[in-house]
């Protein structure tokens, strides 16, 4: 069975047309139309109804489909890995979504310009899901936000502190003090609920026996930033995560009346007795220069 014909009949059934097939394959559409009638002769079975221009697939055509998709992956992948195996190391890295968003571009190309050898696969998700990937040696390490478990040791990169945040035209800018009540009576994106940062958040509140005005709730920090930068309201956001909005001015941090005080910080993690590897090292020392 040849492996462009089947590579064709999945072209043709997730685009819905020949023609499109033959431009995402960068073939004729004749050539499309003999790769299938070949892969049709093989299996001896007809996979499409054709009228006209309009093309549906048969039930053994539909049955067919995704064990070819199955076939063209695991060949793929094979190729692909044939391809590899020159690369003499492989890291794979866990990162908070965020942290993957807002720090690790400034880092990796120093890194794969002094290591180029290093191919690095990089997982993301929520810290506590990192965390989790590296117990189960998922990955090779995390970079995650303050997460404790006796199977991991951690390295403190630096603090990231929360901060209430702004958009640019909000009228707590105008405004010498700001408490937990000003807030309250403001639309607030809250994220990730159950986390650290969320908890924290609501000891402020509770503590001062008022309820946040929770306008939006969003499961990560990246979407109640972009909120926020949006108008729709105001959010209690790490430190790293805005950074470079602050920088650029297109948000404001807005200092509070108590003060918010936590205690999170970046943290390298990784397996008890594993040895730190070269990126490790490098990438401690790369955000620990920045701090």
């Amino acid at each position: 069975m040849n492996i462009e014909n089947i590579e064709a009949f999945i072209y043709v059934c997730q685009l819905g047309s020949f023609n499109k097939a033959a431009d995402a394959l960068y073939l004729t559409q004749p050539s499309v139309t003999a790769r299938i009638q070949s892969l049709e002769r093989d299996i001896n079975l007809k996979l499409f109804h054709r009228n006209g221009n309009k093309i549906s697939l048969t039930e053994k055509g539909e049955y067919f489909f995704p064990h070819a998709q199955k076939i063209l992956q695991s060949y793929q992948e094979a190729k692909y890995g044939l391809q590899q195996v020159t690369v003499p190391f492989e890291l794979v890295l866990g990162s908070a979504l965020s942290i993957s968003n807002n720090i690790l571009p400034d880092i990796l190309p120093a890194f794969k310009s002094k290591f180029k050898d290093v191919r690095i696969k990089i997982i993301t998700g929520h810290s506590k899901d990192i965390l989790h990937k590296v117990i189960n040696k998922e990955v090779d390490f995390g970079i995650i936000r303050t997460e404790t478990h006796p199977q991991v040791e951690s390295i403190r990169l630096y603090n990231d502190p929360i901060s209430l945040v702004v958009p640019s035209n909000h009228p707590f800018l105008k405004e010498e003090r700001i408490t937990v009540e000003d807030v309250s009576k403001q639309p607030l994106i809250f994220f990730d609920y159950g986390s650290i940062d969320w908890l924290i958040i609501h000891r402020l509140f509770q503590s001062n026996g008022v309820n946040p005005n929770i306008y939006v709730e969003v499961d990560n920090m990246e979407t109640a930033k972009n909120l926020v930068l949006q108008g729709l309201g105001i959010s209690f956001l790490p430190e790293h995560c805005v950074r470079k909005e602050i920088e650029n001015e297109e948000l404001f941090r807005v200092e509070m009346t108590p003060p918010v005080k936590t205690n999170i910080s970046i943290d390298f993690i990784y397996l008890k007795g594993k040895t730190k590897s070269v990126f490790m090292d490098f990438l401690e020392n790369q955000m620990c220069e920045k701090q």
